[in-house]
């Protein structure tokens, strides 16, 4: 698919292009109307077509845990059985907890961990089935409540009597950047994944204790645009980091319900990577 057609769509997910204007400029790139909507089905993530992760050996559950203000809406998935787990976080893109993510979740939990997916639109309701609902709700959040509800959810995890104390996290795009600021604003977070996701301001890296990781894919231009500062305030404050670029692939490689974007190769790779760094710091 033509690379502007997928700019396009990244520029419509991550800003306040409207539908209806992005149906238009879609139209444009795609020659008529008509071959847009046939375009768009490939664009736009498929949950029904995404293999539903199940295994024998975790159990899942939805949760609640205390908020800033009131009940936060999680799942919680873990392995059958075991005590004194490593504990990691998983933040949802920027339109909720879906199913998606909690297929991402559930993965997390068959590698060894107890694994939390918490779904940050939880007051404002909770993630609705729209899509496009989930982005207008995301930006109606308050940031900071935000934060802190993330960092209730590590205290929780730390609080687990089947965890063992140590807890990582693991972000998407939106989730991304949010595993960035928990980084910053956790100093007992031991390991902070994010995958193609807006970086920490350079001042605020001096606070960072956890070891990172990150994943980009190389034609994402405008999460890409942040590398070079954040890895240059990276190496200053001797923060223990690893950067992964994935030519060729572009934002949300990782996602396989969005089938021009998801690349398996680079997605499998960088699932490798995570959960080896999981293991090496939080068990």
């Amino acid at each position: 698919m033509d690379q502007k057609i997928i700019n396009l769509y990244d520029q419509y997910t991550h800003s306040q292009l409207n539908r209806k204007d992005f149906m238009k400029k879609l139209a444009i790139l795609a020659g008529s109307t008509a071959l847009a909507m046939t375009i768009l089905p490939m664009l736009e993530n498929n949950y029904v077509a995404a293999a539903d992760f199940k295994s024998d050996d975790i159990e899942v559950e939805n949760i609640t845990f205390p908020g800033v203000e009131g009940e936060m809406k999680a799942v919680l998935a873990k392995p059958k059985g075991k005590k004194k787990l490593g504990c990691v976080l998983v933040i949802h893109e920027n339109r909720g907890l879906n199913p998606h993510i909690i297929d991402v979740t559930k993965r997390v939990a068959a590698e060894g961990f107890i694994a939390l997916g918490v779904d940050a639109l939880s007051p404002l309701g909770g993630t609705p089935g729209d899509e496009d609902k989930g982005r207008e709700l995301i930006g109606k959040l308050d940031p900071e409540k935000n934060l802190q509800n993330y960092l209730k959810a590590l205290e929780y995890l730390r609080n687990r009597k089947d965890g063992n104390g140590k807890v990582g996290c693991v972000g998407f795009c939106w989730g991304g950047a949010m595993a960035n600021k928990l980084a910053v604003n956790d100093a007992k977070l031991q390991a902070a994944v994010a995958y193609y996701g807006s970086q920490a301001n350079a001042a605020d890296v001096p606070k960072i204790k956890a070891s990172l990781m990150l994943h980009y894919g190389g034609l994402d231009e405008r999460i890409n645009a942040g590398i070079p500062a954040y890895e240059a305030a990276l190496k200053e404050n001797h923060i223990d980091y690893q950067i992964f670029i994935y030519d060729g692939v572009n934002h949300a490689f990782n996602n396989n319900t969005s089938p021009t974007r998801y690349n398996e190769a680079a997605a499998k790779l960088a699932w490798s990577r995570t959960i080896g760094l999981f293991k090496s710091k939080l068990i």
